[in-house]
């Protein structure tokens, strides 16, 4: 599996783009915000020559949905997210308005995504976790094999989401890092909604908030 990383929006939200032998691709977290950010995705895309399969949130805050709309219509893709996650992904305009942002309205098919679920494109298969505390259906995607994990904003290197937004809570985040997150080999390699990426490893030595 192949993961290209795409920072997007005021906020510099990480989109994601998963890929393999096949061609077929899913779309994490389409943050794209202007016109310039939508044309990268898209032309990474084309150069690529992929075919976009999927469009996964890990979570529906507002800066990791900005783009939902277009990458739906353009690619002709239906939002996946977990059912506890859907009545964040109503409010996204609402809350976004609220920081001074305007988007345009999330589609309001969407597909809802349980945990435990295969998520598989071409000939790759996705483990798909609730890693909850920082949005009440955040979803974690491990692949096994290449040892990498694509988290939202459950962790962060040296930090972790916050949990002040409606939802959030410090144990619950606590808990599923602990039991999602930190029971993963070492070695994974994690992948977060904003800034570098991290592995298992480093946080469980040194992060902070949740220390081994």
């Amino acid at each position: 599996m192949k993961l290209k990383q795409l920072v997007f929006n005021p906020l510099q939200e990480n989109t994601y783009v998963l890929w393999d032998a096949s061609g077929e691709c899913l779309i994490i977290d389409p943050g794209c915000f202007h016109r310039a950010e939508r044309e990268e995705l898209e032309s990474f895309i084309e150069a690529e020559a992929l075919k976009p399969v999927g469009l996964v949130l890990t979570h529906a805050h507002f800066d990791h949905v900005f783009g939902c709309r277009w990458a739906a219509e353009r690619w002709g893709l239906t939002p996946e997210l977990h059912p506890d996650e859907l009545p964040v992904l109503r409010m996204a305009v609402a809350v976004a308005q609220v920081y001074g942002f305007r988007m345009e309205e999330p589609p309001q098919a969407v597909q809802l995504r349980k945990p435990g679920t295969a998520l598989r494109f071409g000939e790759t298969e996705l483990e798909v976790r609730h890693t909850p505390g920082h949005s009440p259906g955040s979803l974690s995607l491990y692949h096994a094999a290449s040892g990498q994990v694509i988290v939202g904003d459950v962790l962060f290197r040296g930090s972790i989401g916050r949990t002040d937004l409606p939802g959030g809570s410090m144990d619950t985040l606590e808990r599923s890092i602990r039991t999602q997150l930190y029971t993963l080999p070492e070695s994974t390699a994690v992948w977060s909604g904003h800034g570098p990426p991290t592995t298992i490893a480093h946080e469980k030595a040194y992060n902070p908030f949740v220390p081994a």
